[in-house]
């Protein structure tokens, strides 16, 4: 029976998993909320699975485009992170860009509002987060 340093791998395998797979579950949470408020604002062809693509992809390609104008211009490195993550929202979607600033306004709403009815509930606790 293994134990000491032949356990060691064993706990950070299991905590890496553990960690992708919370990152799954929060990616698809995050989806949801998009795409409720994309189906609350009128987006048509709204889906969980373009939502989820919508949160992946904007989140990937905001970062690689908000760090190289941070790098070359930084105050305005986050502006364009934000803008490039409207964008990939608006092209999944395929809507305008009030809709697509719209639908992400509405997504951090529900979010907020379903933290705050967990926390009322006592099912969540703010130092949780």
């Amino acid at each position: 029976m293994p134990h000491g340093p032949a356990i060691v791998p064993a706990v950070f395998v299991g905590m890496g998993i553990a960690g992708i797979l919370g990152l799954l579950l929060a990616l698809f949470i995050a989806a949801v909320f998009l795409w409720m408020a994309a189906k609350l604002i009128g987006v048509e062809n709204a889906s969980v699975g373009k939502a989820m693509i919508a949160i992946v992809g904007g989140g990937i390609l905001a970062t690689v485009v908000g760090g190289v104008v941070g790098a070359i211009l930084d105050p305005f490195g986050p502006l364009a992170a934000f803008i490039t993550n409207l964008w990939v929202i608006k092209a999944v979607f395929d809507t305008d860009w009030i809709r697509a600033f719209l639908a992400w306004l509405l997504s951090a709403v529900i979010a907020a509002l379903v933290v705050i009815i967990l926390v009322l509930f006592g099912v969540l606790t703010l130092g949780a987060l």
